[in-house]
């Protein structure tokens, strides 16, 4: 997913410095990206609250036994590894908000 948004923001960065005129099809189909965008967000934040929540859980189940306690710190490593995904597209989708913006300053009528 990272690939994919990062081409697609250079895609539209490159049609941002084209200089020309921006057709409604592109600010259109921008939007809907940046809904698709918005969702895998959604998505990705649910699945980090719901490892944070298993990870917690072991950890205090790993005062009563050991197993549970390696359990959570391997759940720890997919919690930071989630967070680290999670911040990128929050940053992506954050700028392909400032590129809608470019984009409508820049349309045809």
């Amino acid at each position: 997913m990272k690939k994919y948004l990062y081409d697609y923001i250079a895609q539209i960065d490159k049609t941002l410095d084209s200089k020309g005129k921006i057709k409604e099809e592109i600010i259109n189909e921008h939007l809907i990206k940046i809904q698709f965008f918005q969702h895998e967000r959604l998505i990705h934040l649910i699945v980090t609250l719901f490892y944070c929540v298993f990870m917690l859980i072991f950890l205090g189940l790993g005062t009563i036994f050991i197993g549970f306690f390696v359990i959570g710190l391997i759940l720890m490593i997919f919690v930071l590894c989630y967070i680290v995904h999670y911040f990128r597209l929050e940053n992506g989708v954050q700028y392909l908000y400032k590129q809608y913006d470019k984009l409508k300053q820049g349309k045809t009528s």
